[in-house]
């Protein structure tokens, strides 16, 4: 007698984006996967066409509410490899500050209001907060944190104003970031519960042999530039990665896919970047994680929760050593030598590389 199940489900509320999951299971084995994406395309690689180079940043950020800056400093710095701009090391600086806000906010996001509550059960973040009050308010406290460092550096929390191939249209006055350490002691002591927290979740036993693949930093955890590597040999520039990889679609999706070619299917994201990465986190970083029994490399899917936290944790540490040291420039902006030319760049967005 054969058994046959079919699971749907239509609608996958606490993603981002719109999806639905389709699973046959053939005698309690699992058949066939269909992941489906049905947002419909929005085309911005059309409407880019002809618009002058200044003006790609601003509308490639209305990709995503959530992660403007990724789609903001991939564009500029590709551009500003054209044009032959080198950005002085206080620009650089000001765009670290602004894309670790980024992670904050986003991470935040995802650990409490789409991730946490499946682990423990709950229906959302509203209904934890009647048994786990101080991680929601640890939660809602460090992500307006990491808004505010976007609001300070680029104007406005969402799609921030500020930044531009070269530079920003402005100077950062320091004053402005020092204002953001007002209340460091309890952003810091949270975003090190928030750590503590995932750390102690009760995570599946799923175990898979994955490609983990991401930027790798030279003396910094990545984020605004590096080579692209994999925890199985993968090693080259980001002007590399478009001839490394092969695009395909299926008929019950409007999102491409990806693959290595000869190689198969990869993983982006923070469990990529924590694996590729784990000896350039901070130490406090590193002494919280194996205080209970973790360290790179993470080998299940659900432990990508734990990464982002600590990335989290890495970011509030690292953002108030670079806002104390930070110098203003001398000018807001560099110009380059506008011309026509093929052009990459691969920054990492909070979910993974861009």
């Amino acid at each position: 007698m054969v058994d046959e199940r079919v699971i749907k489900v239509d609608y996958l509320a606490r993603v981002e984006g719109e999806g639905r999951v389709y699973v046959k299971l053939k005698n309690g084995k699992i058949e066939k996967v269909e992941v489906g994406i049905f947002e419909a395309p929005r085309f911005f690689e059309a409407f880019l066409r002809g618009r002058r180079y200044s003006e790609v940043p601003d509308i490639t950020a209305r990709i995503c509410g959530i992660c403007p800056i990724a789609y903001i400093m991939s564009s500029s710095r590709a551009f500003e490899k054209l044009f032959g701009i080198e950005v002085p090391e206080e620009i650089r600086t000001l765009r670290r500050i602004i894309y670790l806000g980024e992670w904050i906010e986003s991470h935040v996001l995802h650990i409490a209001m789409l991730h946490a509550p499946d682990f423990l059960g709950y229906h959302s973040i509203i209904d934890m907060a009647k048994d786990f009050p101080e991680f929601v308010k640890d939660s809602l406290m460090v992500k307006a944190w990491g808004n505010k460092v976007i609001e300070v550096v680029g104007g406005r929390p969402v799609h921030p104003v500020s930044c531009r191939v070269g530079g920003f249209h402005k100077i950062i006055r320091r004053d402005q970031l020092l204002s953001l350490l007002k209340n460091i002691y309890e952003i810091r002591h949270a975003a090190k519960r928030i750590l503590e927290f995932t750390l102690k979740l009760p995570i599946p036993d799923f175990k898979r042999d994955i490609e983990y693949v991401s930027l790798r930093g030279d003396k910094e955890y990545p984020i605004l530039e590096g080579r692209v590597v994999s925890n199985k040999g993968l090693n080259i520039a980001e002007d590399e990665l478009e001839k490394a990889i092969e695009v395909e679609q299926v008929p019950y999706s409007t999102a491409l896919r990806y693959r290595i070619k000869g190689r198969g299917t990869y993983v982006v994201g923070p469990i990529a970047r924590f694996n590729n990465n784990y000896d350039l986190l901070l130490p406090e970083v590193r002494e919280t994680i194996e205080a209970h029994g973790y360290k790179a490399p993470l080998t299940n899917t659900y432990q990508s929760i734990i990464a982002r936290a600590a990335e989290v944790y890495q970011a509030v540490l690292e953002l108030e050593e670079l806002i104390l040291s930070y110098h203003e420039p001398k000018e807001p902006y560099i110009e380059g030598e506008i011309r026509a030319g093929w052009c990459a760049a691969i920054t990492e967005a909070p979910r993974g590389i861009l």
